[in-house]
């Protein structure tokens, strides 16, 4: 049924708190409010008052943002009810809170009354308190079968500054994928020991880099102290260090980019399919290992493997690199990184129109069979 004939579908979206997460049911909602759905996207005030910018920038006055407020403790303050900045090791405080507040996430589906719910896997509470209501879920499933940012930042220089810093230093490399990018995405954190073999693993091979350097909340230390003494002067000629965030999609768009080294959160797979660029994988947890192990198995990445205690090795950080920046392995990744990319953007409009066809499909047969 054509998106004019039809009356407006409204549903609820309720993502897991991080904003890797966060970003794929955004990007959805956009796509879909597009096509007569009106949006309502439940998250934590933590979360949402970064999306709330982004979306006045935009202007989708169908997508309306929905608080979920969390317990708060003395370990557990509001700002920290977000994966981003939040130290590691109250990524368990965060989840028990999540859980914790479903009863007032109850509260909202009796409010709001959505045609149908989506949400992920980690509140598989969510559904079932939906189905109590008589209201459908739809599971949207963000990491691999196998298994991107808004933010506010605190710029060190302003974020053109940042920009024109990195566009600049990229268009004087080589414009042959010569240049490698490392990223851990604004959630993931580098232990000391990873950072420091990370580090001289990029030494090791020789090859062009961007190191995005990220820190957690609370952790004032610069770049220079974090890395292994002298490490930022010996490579000043093929290295360039950002601190804090980087135009990612700039960044992979670029002709000089020939590789991403990442953590393999699915936004940044997704980032790095649709421009063609094949990943290095140093995945950390969750759906990061299975992740990695997909793309290897596709042929558009190689995964950097820890020793039997779980440990980085230089050694095999360089090898790595240097392998997807060789012409023979590196070449036939990036043939494939491309053949990929084409494929997703010939596929990207009708795949959503897939959607929203079975989306209706599934409200009509609600309405009609309400029970």
């Amino acid at each position: 049924m054509d998106a004019t004939n039809r009356s407006v579908v409204r549903v609820l979206m309720f993502p897991w708190l991080a904003y890797s997460h966060i970003h794929p049911f955004l990007e959805l909602a956009k796509k879909l409010s597009e096509r007569n759905f009106y949006i309502h996207l439940c998250s934590s005030p933590a979360n949402l008052g970064h999306i709330k910018e982004n979306l006045l920038e935009m202007n989708f006055p169908s997508i309306q943002l929905v608080e979920l407020h969390l317990p708060s403790s003395p370990d557990l303050p509001p700002h920290y009810h977000t994966t981003k900045g939040l130290p590691n090791h109250l990524l368990g405080n965060l989840m028990q809170a999540f859980d914790t507040a479903s009863s007032s996430f109850s509260s909202i589906l009796t409010t709001l009354r959505p045609y149908f719910l989506t949400c992920d896997f980690f509140q598989p509470w969510a559904p079932a308190l939906a189905l109590s209501l008589n209201i459908p879920t739809v599971q949207f499933v963000v990491s691999g079968n196998k298994a991107n940012s808004v933010a506010a930042h605190a710029f060190k220089k302003s974020e053109d500054d940042k920009k024109t810093e990195i566009t600049e230093w990229l268009n004087k490399r080589d414009p042959c994928s010569s240049v490698i990018y490392v990223a851990f995405g604004s959630e993931n954190y580098l232990s000391k020991e990873d950072r420091e073999e990370l580090a001289l693993g990029l030494l090791l091979s020789n090859v062009n880099f961007i190191w995005v350097l990220r820190f957690p909340r609370g952790e004032e230390i610069s770049a220079r102290e974090a890395l292994p003494e002298g490490f930022i002067e010996m490579v000043s000629e093929r290295g360039l260090i950002v601190e804090e965030w980087a135009p990612q999609k700039r960044i992979l768009s670029h002709p000089s980019i020939g590789g991403f080294l990442s953590h393999c959160g699915w936004g940044s797979v997704l980032e790095s399919m649709k421009f063609g660029v094949p990943l290095i994988a140093m995945p950390m947890h969750i759906d990061q290992p299975l992740n990695a192990e997909f793309l290897v198995e596709i042929g558009v990445g190689l995964e950097i493997k820890r020793d039997k205690n779980g440990k980085i090795e230089r050694e095999e950080v360089a090898r790595v690199i240097r392998d997807l920046a060789g012409e023979r392995t590196g070449e036939h990744l990036r043939k494939k990184a491309r053949e990929l990319s084409d494929c997703i953007r010939d596929k990207a409009g009708q795949e959503i129109d897939e959607v929203v066809n079975d989306l209706v499909h599934l409200v009509g047969r609600k309405r009609h069979n309400p029970f």
